[in-house]
């Protein structure tokens, strides 16, 4: 088993980090520094790098509490981030000098949330099987809606009935970055109303992140003559057109709002995308299904793909040693 070095990300390691994520086989936006620093205040980062003698393999997204490591708690996925010629037995190793240097600065915890494998440029499992391997507990599993893009897929009639609607009403789509038009008017005032809460991002913060990525946040907006009745921001990966926020007035189902925009989005604007991720439908860390939210993702033609979470004892490293034969 090889040796490998591990060291905690600094500002010093913005260059070699950035240029990783942009040639690994299972990274996207969300792991530049650029977008993980808007929220540095918030969380105390314990991002770790891993190094085959002077060559990087792996980085690590991660956040500290106490005597826990979080795959970081400010994005939506994360794990081990991999060189994409990166071998089985590599990886295991690697994830085992992790767990022992976590062990060694006294984390007793590994939480890890990992990248669904629709983000992924080639197959990435290695850490699937990894965790396996360490005895991990399955602590949480999220069902994700997608549709494949790549095959064919059926809109429901009511759906269908929704999209014209949208067109008698001659609804008006709009990409734009009117971001306080839509938080302010629709979006903020829905999730308080429905959810007791509040955008992840606030306005501000979503206008810098999308300057910084600019063709990987987009911006829709749905207007009844000169009134905004509905909106969506976009996160766009090399394979996967991902709704942030969807959300739409009081009127969406008399004016077909929603369904207009969407079969837009799916049918014109990413339809050369491999997949479109609509993400999750439930609550209570997935245990609670939101059956209208799903039923309305479903009618697109969405399927169900999932999402991980593990928790490891960081002493059992020891499992991962002597695998290979």
């Amino acid at each position: 088993m090889k040796n490998y070095t591990i060291r905690r990300y600094s500002s010093e390691d913005f260059a070699v980090w950035n240029a990783f994520i942009s040639t690994a086989k299972n990274a996207t936006f969300l792991f530049h520094r650029d977008f993980m620093e808007y929220h540095s205040d918030r969380f105390q980062d314990f991002s770790l790098l891993v190094f085959d003698e002077d060559k990087l393999i792996s980085i690590l997204p991660a956040n500290r509490v106490e005597d826990t490591l979080f795959s970081h708690q400010g994005l939506t996925y994360g794990g081990f981030v991999f060189d994409n010629k990166i071998k089985l037995g590599e990886a295991i190793s690697a994830t085992k000098a992790v767990l022992e240097f976590l062990h060694e600065n006294e984390i007793a915890t590994f939480q890890l949330k990992l990248i669904p494998s629709i983000y992924n440029t080639f197959f990435s499992e290695e850490i699937e099987y990894a965790m396996f391997l360490a005895n991990a507990k399955l602590t949480r599993r999220d069902a994700l809606s997608v549709i494949d893009l790549t095959k064919p897929f059926d809109i429901a009639k009511t759906r269908k009935e929704s999209i014209r609607r949208g067109e008698k009403n001659n609804l008006v789509i709009k990409e734009e970055l009117k971001f306080e038009l839509f938080w302010n008017e629709i979006l903020i005032s829905n999730l308080d109303k429905r959810h007791k809460a509040k955008p992840v991002h606030t306005v501000e913060e979503i206008k810098k992140l999308q300057q910084k990525f600019p063709m990987n946040i987009r911006h829709f907006n749905v207007y009844s003559e000169t009134k905004i009745v509905a909106g969506t921001t976009v996160f766009i990966n090399d394979k996967v057109a991902h709704p942030q926020y969807i959300s739409g007035n009081d009127q969406r189902s008399e004016l077909g709002s929603l369904d207009f925009l969407y079969n837009h989005l799916i049918a014109e604007v990413f339809k050369d995308k491999n997949f479109f991720d609509f993400g999750i439908s439930h609550e209570e860390n997935g245990t609670k299904i939101n059956e209208g939210l799903l039923f309305w993702k479903e009618s697109f033609g969405a399927k169900t793909t999932v999402q991980n979470y593990y928790e490891v004892k960081t002493s059992d490293y020891h499992l991962l040693e002597n695998v290979m034969l």
